[in-house]
């Protein structure tokens, strides 16, 4: 397994770990920031520090293990503290640290960040806000001089709603709702699987999806198999006219939590 580093713009990187999760590297001129650390299968440090040597900072966007393993390899991270208990259940777990004891590594404490938060790397400023929906602790990270948008789970073309913890559908489109204002902020987004940027407009595109599956635009959903049972997908639409990373768009939800 490796970290495969594509460049997105002078002093930003995607760090994809095996095309199973995506992490971001952002250097500014004072420090750099690590966004999201992915499963830990490669020594993510050791490929940061190949392109930057200037003090590092990570943030996580959410506390799934996708996002958070690989946290091992540094001395602290950021992360909304909504989220502490859903990645405690994947931390304390014995599987997770015999996985960190084979390595020689340790988990280090995780420090709060919440909407908000602005963080300053020099010439490079980020603003942090508060996305509850994928889990209650999302965040997204909006890079101003550069208009990209970092948004973990929260907006992709494979969008889970149906995990435990989820707010209601509807609670999500009030939510996207007051974010929309970002896309006016942002040319393009970056999410946690994402081999490359996608245009900004998959907010609306998103937010179009889950205003039909909370007005009941759902009888053409099918069936979706996850690890945690059966849940339903829901297609959205997106622009002809703009790039995106991928040629699927669905939205998972529970029936039940509409």
């Amino acid at each position: 397994m490796e970290i495969v580093v594509k460049k997105i713009r002078d002093d930003i990187y995607l760090l994809d770990e095996d095309h199973e999760a995506t992490g971001y590297l952002v250097v500014g001129e004072d420090k750099a920031l690590v966004i999201d650390t992915m499963n830990a299968h490669c020594n993510l440090k050791a490929t940061v520090r190949s392109l930057t040597d200037k003090p590092l900072m990570v943030v996580n966007t959410h506390g799934h293990p996708d996002h958070i393993f690989g946290n091992m390899y540094f001395e602290k991270a950021y992360m909304n503290p909504e989220d502490t208990e859903l990645s405690r259940m994947f931390l304390d777990t014995d599987a997770f640290r015999e996985y960190i004891e084979e390595r020689g590594q340790v988990m280090p404490p995780f420090k709060d960040i919440r909407g908000g938060d602005v963080i300053d790397l020099g010439g490079k400023t980020l603003e942090v806000y508060d996305i509850p929906g994928h889990t209650k602790g999302s965040i997204l990270l909006l890079l101003k001089e550069d208009r990209i948008l970092f948004v973990g789970d929260s907006i992709n073309h494979h969008l889970w709603l149906q995990l435990d913890g989820c707010p209601p559908v509807s609670e999500y489109v009030k939510t996207l709702e007051s974010l929309m204002f970002l896309e006016d902020k942002a040319d393009i987004l970056l999410h946690g699987h994402a081999g490359r940027e996608d245009d900004i407009s998959l907010m609306s595109c998103i937010l179009n999806g889950l205003r039909e599956i909370a007005e009941g635009k759902t009888g053409n959903d099918l069936p979706y198999e996850y690890f945690g049972g059966i849940a339903r997908q829901h297609p959205f639409a997106v622009m002809k006219d703009k790039n995106y990373s991928s040629s699927e768009h669905v939205i998972c939800y529970r029936e039940d939590n509409v």
